[in-house]
């Protein structure tokens, strides 16, 4: 049995591991552990990482990613905000992966709160998601990091379907819009309840998102994302209505969506990330 494979944990040793650190997994930090091998083995497989990049890793949790991610990766920077799971990490991995231990940095912190990272920069985010923080978890990253040039994340399959979704489609929405800004977004696979513990209520789907440039615009990323936020708080009404406290009343939300050659009647659901790129930059003109 080669490291790799011998570094992997089962549904066994995941409970031993919690055990011994007097683990009871909690819905505050959305706390659900991968126990089977073929789960993590498939994400590595479906990031695509090799030596060359730099993995930041959110939630490791227990370890069973890292340690399918540490042979691969030439790095891998696990974020950890329990406190007992970011002290146990490091000892799993000098068990478990030793002759990987020195490719892992451990940051004990919020992954909601972090901005900055030590080096090497990641230029990928692989990550088993807590379903409560997942979207701005995966847009704070994005934005905080420009380095990163993909993103595999398992997260709550109604989540995953809604960061994937394209215009005209009931799961297509704020989320959609804002992951469609930095990146080309599609769902990678679909993953059973049965794969965690706890067992969670839902299943989980495979996000996958490739960094491109952003659409080109006079408008600040912000003043296109408060652009959607407004044309989404009121998803029913057309965009004349529903922008109207946005661009000052509704009769100057008629004339920033004509400028921008969007039709007033149309629905957000309706539009792409370039035509609200246009719609902010019409605003400013």
């Amino acid at each position: 049995m080669t490291q790799q494979e011998s570094g992997h944990l089962g549904a066994g040793q995941v409970r031993e591991l919690a055990a011994a650190l007097g683990l009871r997994p909690t819905k505050q930090w959305g706390q659900n552990f991968v126990v089977d091998a073929n789960t993590v083995r498939r994400i590595v497989r479906l990031a695509g990482v090799g030596r060359e990049d730099s993995v930041v890793e959110v939630g490791p949790g227990l370890g069973s990613l890292t340690l399918a991610l540490l042979p691969e990766a030439g790095h891998v920077t696990a974020v950890e905000v329990d406190p007992a799971l970011a002290q146990a990490l490091p000892d799993t991995v000098g068990r478990l992966a030793p002759a990987y231990a020195d490719r892992l940095t451990l940051v004990h912190a919020d992954a909601m709160r972090v901005r900055t990272l030590p080096d090497p920069q990641p230029t990928a985010l692989v990550a088993n998601l807590p379903y409560n923080v997942s979207v701005p978890v995966v847009l704070g990253f994005l934005e905080a990091f420009p380095t990163i040039e993909r993103v595999l994340v398992m997260v709550q399959l109604e989540v995953a379907e809604r960061l994937a979704a394209g215009p005209g489609s009931k799961a297509y929405g704020v989320p959609s819009l804002k992951a469609a800004w930095y990146a080309a977004v599609r769902l990678a696979g679909t993953v059973p309840r049965s794969v965690f513990w706890p067992v969670p209520n839902v299943d989980s789907g495979l996000v996958e998102m490739v960094r491109r440039p952003p659409p080109v615009t006079t408008a600040t990323r912000a003043e296109v994302f408060a652009c959607v936020d407004a044309a989404f708080a009121q998803r029913r009404k057309t965009l004349r209505a529903a922008l109207a406290g946005w661009a000052g009343s509704a009769a100057r939300a008629e004339e920033v969506l004509r400028a921008a050659g969007v039709d007033p009647r149309a629905r957000g659901e309706q539009l792409r990330i370039e035509s609200f790129a246009a719609i902010a930059a019409a605003r400013l003109s």
